[in-house]
């Protein structure tokens, strides 16, 4: 009989100027209570079993590694969007009709 791996949930925080943080981590009881927290505060939920235990590994206060940077990117831009949520000049238009190697920028923390 196999017995199933436990529950996780990682929570992390992001301020607009630094790389996130992780701010919670937990298993099976602590991972359901996070999970609770995040939904009555409407904190969108992403769920990838592999990408929390890659994150569950680190300790809390650490700043993501830079090797995730796109991956968490990604998951704000989309949580930002869920939210409706844009950042400033932030105009959504196929990509026909754009360039799509704009210069760098930092994006602005949403309101």
């Amino acid at each position: 009989m196999s017995k199933r791996p436990p529950r996780q949930a990682i929570a992390l925080s992001y301020d607009g100027a630094q790389a996130p943080t992780l701010t919670a981590k937990g298993d099976d009881e602590l991972a359901e209570a996070i999970l609770a927290l995040a939904r009555e505060h409407e904190v969108p939920i992403y769920e990838n079993a592999e990408l929390v235990r890659l994150l569950a590994r680190m300790e809390l206060g650490d700043s993501i590694p830079e090797a995730l940077y796109l991956t968490i990117a990604e998951i704000i831009a989309f949580a930002w969007q869920l939210k409706g949520k844009v950042p400033v000049g932030f105009q959504d238009e196929p990509l026909g009709e754009r360039d799509i190697t704009p210069e760098p920028k930092s994006l602005p923390r949403p309101e």
